[in-house]
């Protein structure tokens, strides 16, 4: 077990919590019970209407500091847990997901023995909203300069991810609070445009995947990876051949494969669509994946057409086969 000397948390972890009473417990928990144990858990209650802080203050561990605000959004109440932070590093953690035991163990070890490292990962898994296993994340394992390969794919896939030093966040000015959507991907991007990444190359993460997820949510979560492609390229355009076109490819891989997720309706099979068709037009590789690419279509248009089968349809999982869950989990 890692420990510091000092009186002084080592590792701030912020959650973001927002009518979270069915997940926050297991979430809490899965931090509590973290092998590294030098830490402090600002949790920033951001207006909950259910019972979310009755849960959380039922926790009793003196580690734990809870601030509630009127609601804001992720990005203000991460801001507002940064600003109380003092620890060395910091980690966020989505009031849905959960870390395994020694995720903050490993990250840092992997931070101490590579010093001009900045920013540790890992590896996610995802999980259904009764905490089982859906389908692996992406296995990357790159280092150093890695802000090229974030532009083409967001590989670290989600915002309770990575260990990150203090004073880099704060450099940055933490996260914007103009995006609705797409706001992880931002802040690594900026990180990566300036400081080493390292990798723990282990599964540390699960994911929850919600099945509440509409339409104009994806539609939402396009407008604002969009805006962050077209940002990171503007201010550090990239040297690789193809490389908006790769971005772009890949992001509307991902929003298919999102919008085919359960529940499936009518609204959706019209977005995954157009998706679809937009991921075609992007991606240099079409002719290679056209067998798999007529498949989705073909899913869609059954969806979209014939809306008695989509029971059927649902009652069997959109990520059976093989094939797809290996397409789809690349693009988290």
């Amino acid at each position: 077990m890692i420990e510091s000397s000092s009186k002084s948390p080592k590792i701030s972890v912020i959650i973001p919590a927002y009518n979270s009473e069915k997940t926050i417990g297991y979430t809490i928990q899965s931090v509590l019970n973290q092998t590294f144990s030098n830490l402090e858990l600002i949790i920033i209650n951001d207006g909950s209407e259910d019972s979310t802080l009755k849960v959380i203050t039922q926790i009793p561990d003196s580690r734990i500091q809870v601030f509630s605000f009127p609601n804001a959004g992720g990005n203000v109440s991460r801001n507002r847990g940064l600003r109380r932070a003092v620890g060395e590093f910091v980690s966020f953690l989505d009031a849905d997901d959960l870390w395994t035991r020694d995720k903050l163990q490993s990250q840092l070890k992997a931070l101490q023995e590579n010093i001009t490292a900045k920013v540790a990962y890992s590896w996610t898994d995802y999980i259904d909203e009764n905490g089982e296993f859906v389908l692996s994340g992406k296995r990357v394992n790159i280092k150093g300069n890695v802000y090229e390969n974030l532009l083409l794919n967001n590989f670290l896939e989600n915002g309770s991810n990575p260990l990150i030093y203090r004073k880099a966040l704060i450099t940055l000015g933490g996260f914007d609070e103009s995006l609705n959507a797409a706001q992880d991907w931002d802040m690594w991007l900026r990180l990566a445009s300036k400081f080493d990444f390292i990798c723990v190359p282990s599964v540390q993460i699960l994911y929850r995947i919600s099945s509440n997820s509409v339409s104009s949510n994806l539609i939402r979560q396009e407008k604002y990876c969009l805006q962050v492609l077209k940002r990171a390229y503007k201010e550090k355009p990239s040297t690789l051949k193809n490389s908006w076109n790769i971005s772009l490819a890949n992001l509307y891989k991902y929003l298919t494969c999102k919008a085919l997720q359960k529940p499936l309706n009518r609204q959706k099979g019209l977005a995954s669509a157009i998706f679809l068709w937009n991921y075609f037009l992007n991606d240099p590789s079409r002719l290679k994946n056209i067998n798999f690419t007529s498949k989705l279509l073909l899913k869609i248009v059954i969806i979209i057409i014939i809306p008695t089968l989509l029971y059927s349809i649902t009652k069997q999982g959109e990520l059976k086969s093989e094939e797809e869950k290996k397409y789809c989990s690349t693009v988290k």
